[in-house]
């Protein structure tokens, strides 16, 4: 048995590991990091700074090195894309426009194949008609929950919530609220983006969990609505349902995992609800298919038939070739928050073909993006996005489009791949990266 008590907080060697992102602790970590066994002379470029530091010490903690990621533009990539607004009546999606634009598209990535794939969708769409993109739902969702003592507590402030909803969205929104002029940590404790537009309730036993559906503007939103959902359960619902009822909760969490988010979810691969649901579809001519991506329609079809039934197989929580690679590298380019990868790759394509050629479909169900607040403040980000033309307002409906846009050019490519015979295509394509990685280094290695 240890008798020596708690490991103090200073850590192994008794020394403080410097936290704050000042100029002095960022170089007292780095200093520490060059000690430690497994550093290299050669590392010394982690801590070579593009950009000042002060550029990113306000969005992580314990800044102390940078990692580059090459980054691929591919293009041009034609699509039909939609101008959207929320209706502030219900908060729906109004579609206030459309036009075909080329966009150029950047992939933050290390993915040999990935660039060179999603090109050869591109030329094939090239080919014909642009891709329509259209983005038909927007909610982001937080799961609050009431534990009781008694499953008829908790139905009883179930049906309490769901008689309240429009009193809660009231006194959320209300200007006169005094939270929206209360700060903690410089921060007003309420949203005036995040916009409450339903409630749901869940009873599990003797919990209700609480569903709050916003919308957020630009901004991806997690924070905001952890804010306000946190606000209604303190300052509205602990306060009159405890006065009205008499029964006070045994426990109260702002998050508890039906919220949706940065995990996949059957719920809301299905209905959506955490994130922008959008959709994408192209048709691709028979002669296409077979001069630029060397397959036919019947080829493709045979490929949707076994890999939909495989994808039951295996209770994949999707159905779709490779979505995530397009969805990771666009999220790295433009600062998007990198665990919300796991939500936004859910996806679902749909093949239907008719003479020859074939219709492509995809849909996210949850796409998780921002072009306001968090990493898209990152001067790399920003670049990016402006090169998107995705820093207007409306720029996060823009951006969600142009996501799925050129996934659907990437499980174009991929899928005629596979669908060659014994997959050859694809094999080949692979094959040729992997040879690259095993060439032997030109560049002189130290003594």
């Amino acid at each position: 048995m240890n008798s020596a008590g708690p490991r103090s907080p200073s850590g192994r060697d008794g020394r403080a590991w410097p936290r704050k992102n000042t100029p002095e602790q960022i170089h007292r970590r780095q200093s520490r990091i060059r000690e430690l066994d497994g550093w290299q002379a050669t590392s010394e470029m982690v801590f070579d700074w593009a950009v000042p530091p002060e550029s990113y010490s306000s969005l992580v903690e314990s800044l102390t090195a940078t990692v580059t990621l090459p980054v691929s533009m591919v293009g041009p990539l034609p699509v039909s894309i939609g101008r959207y607004g929320v209706d502030p009546a219900d908060g729906s999606l109004v579609e206030e426009g459309r036009q075909t634009e080329e966009i150029y598209v950047p992939l933050a990535h290390s993915e040999g194949g990935l660039s060179a794939s999603m090109q050869r969708g591109i030329a094939a769409v090239l080919e014909g008609e642009p891709v329509t993109a259209c983005v038909i739902s927007d909610r982001i969702t937080r799961d609050s929950c009431f534990l009781f003592r008694s499953t008829t507590e908790a139905v009883t402030f179930a049906r309490w919530v769901s008689s309240h909803t429009s009193e809660i969205r009231a006194w959320l929104h209300d200007e006169r609220n005094p939270l929206y002029g209360e700060r903690l940590r410089g921060i007003p404790k309420l949203s005036r983006h995040a916009r409450l537009w339903e409630i749901d309730t869940h009873v599990l036993g003797a919990a209700c969990h609480v569903l709050y559906r916003y919308t957020t503007g630009d901004a991806c939103g997690p924070n905001m609505i952890t804010r306000n959902s946190y606000a209604i359960n303190t300052e509205f619902i602990l306060k009159r349902f405890v006065s009205d009822s008499g029964i006070e909760p045994v426990r109260v969490l702002i998050e508890a995992n039906m919220g949706g988010d940065k995990k996949p979810s059957a719920q809301y691969f299905t209905s959506g609800g955490h994130g922008k649901t959008v959709v994408a579809g192209v048709t691709v001519s028979g002669r296409t298919l077979r001069r630029s991506l060397h397959t036919t329609a019947e080829d493709m079809v045979a490929l949707e038939h076994l890999g939909v039934h495989g994808s039951h197989a295996s209770g994949m929580q999707s159905a779709a070739f490779s979505p995530a690679s397009a969805v990771a590298a666009i999220f790295a380019a433009t600062g998007q928050d990198l665990g919300m990868v796991g939500t936004s790759s859910m996806a679902h394509d749909v093949l239907d073909s008719s003479a020859g050629a074939i219709h492509l479909g995809i849909r996210f169900p949850g796409l998780e993006v921002g072009t306001v607040g968090g990493g898209t403040g990152m001067p790399h980000a920003r670049a990016f996005l402006g090169i998107l033309g995705c820093l207007e307002p409306g720029g996060s409906y823009r951006l969600a489009q142009i996501v799925a846009a050129a996934a659907l050019c990437l499980e174009l490519s991929a899928s005629a791949a596979a669908a060659t015979a014994g997959s050859s295509n694809f094999v080949a394509a692979h094959t040729a990266q992997s040879g690259r990685s095993e060439r032997p280094s030109t560049t002189k290695q130290p003594d």
